[in-house]
């Protein structure tokens, strides 16, 4: 899942991209209003996370902004002001969470992951197909009861076709979804990492869960 974090202080963005990154997640970060309005409407994002007090374009402008075109992606805003009038407004703005600085970081993941399970109630925290799960909260995966070990993105990987299961997940989408804007990616990125996931989710078992649907992508289904 990637995540657009939208803060001008280089010290707390740094921390909440490193915390965030050993959690699977991909993590894009622009420090100022206008260059993060621009980034969400080129780019496929699964969340944002929005300071209020930003330079130029400050983060209840940019919350309308993308609200008026019609931006559906989740955003949960941070703030230093506690203030319920605050709070009302971040939310009537456009937010779907409010968290008051300071907050431990664990809060922070747990109101994302919280949120990233909102579009779809029947999802929760585990996700399945057939008999391959996979956890959100604890990270682990199983098949047939046998724990898989996965790396970081090898489980990103996982978690957005199983999020998307039965349906077609274009390689373009993969990129966008599981990949971070600067990550060095090579012409044969995905196609390596769905390699390597087949190995582990489906080899030692009898059938494949992870099919390749020739000049559009792949998908998981049973």
């Amino acid at each position: 899942m990637k995540i657009l974090l939208v803060e001008d202080d280089h010290t707390i963005s740094g921390a909440i991209r490193d915390g965030l990154r050993q959690e699977k997640f991909a993590v894009d970060i622009e420090e100022n209003g206008e260059d993060a309005y621009h980034s969400a409407l080129a780019s496929a994002y699964d969340l944002i996370v929005l300071d209020v007090l930003l330079p130029g374009m400050n983060g209840i402008e940019l919350a309308h902004a993308l609200r008026d075109k019609n931006v559906q992606i989740p955003i949960l805003m941070l703030s230093a002001k506690n203030q319920i009038v605050d709070k009302i407004t971040g939310l009537n703005t456009g937010a779907d969470d409010y968290m008051a600085k300071p907050f431990s970081f664990e809060e922070l993941l747990a109101r994302i992951k919280a949120l990233l399970r909102r579009p779809s109630a029947t999802i929760g925290c585990v996700l399945r197909v057939d008999t391959l799960t996979l956890d959100t909260v604890t990270n682990e995966v199983t098949r047939e009861g046998q724990k898989i070990p996965l790396s970081a993105k090898e489980f990103s990987l996982l978690e957005y076709l199983m999020r998307n299961k039965q349906q077609v997940v274009s390689k373009n989408n993969l990129l966008n979804h599981v990949w971070d804007f600067d990550a060095d990616v090579l012409p044969h990125t995905v196609e390596v990492n769905v390699a390597n996931l087949r190995l582990k989710v489906d080899k030692p078992f009898k059938r494949p869960l992870i099919h390749t649907v020739r000049g559009f992508g792949y998908a998981i289904k049973e």
